[in-house]
């Protein structure tokens, strides 16, 4: 007869494996399993952003997050939300989307 440990054991052992394999087909498919951002720029660098990415908050980033790609060298900046001239951004984008 099997020990009750023993399947408890198996068990573990079990989940531990499907939540090791779920976490990395979940990265092999881009999805971040944290925030991106850790610091913001807030500074006006409007005119210097090629494209904006709006990522919303989730069950692994609790901030909205803001990421602009910038024309002339393709880096990665993400910029603080709560900024006035980010908000203006943002809002054009929205208001470009619904026409």
């Amino acid at each position: 007869m099997i020990s009750s440990r023993v399947i408890v054991s198996a068990i573990v052992v079990l989940l531990a494996i499907l939540t090791i394999s779920e976490g990395m087909s979940l990265r092999s498919l881009g999805v971040e399993l944290h925030c991106r951002c850790i610091q913001t720029e807030s500074r006006p660098i409007g005119r210097h952003i090629e494209k904006v990415e709006l990522i919303p908050a989730n069950s692994h980033c609790e901030e909205t997050e803001i990421i602009a790609t910038l024309k002339k060298t393709g880096q990665k900046v993400c910029l603080e939300p709560e900024a006035p001239w980010v908000k203006r951004v943002i809002e054009k984008i929205m208001s470009n989307r619904r026409r």
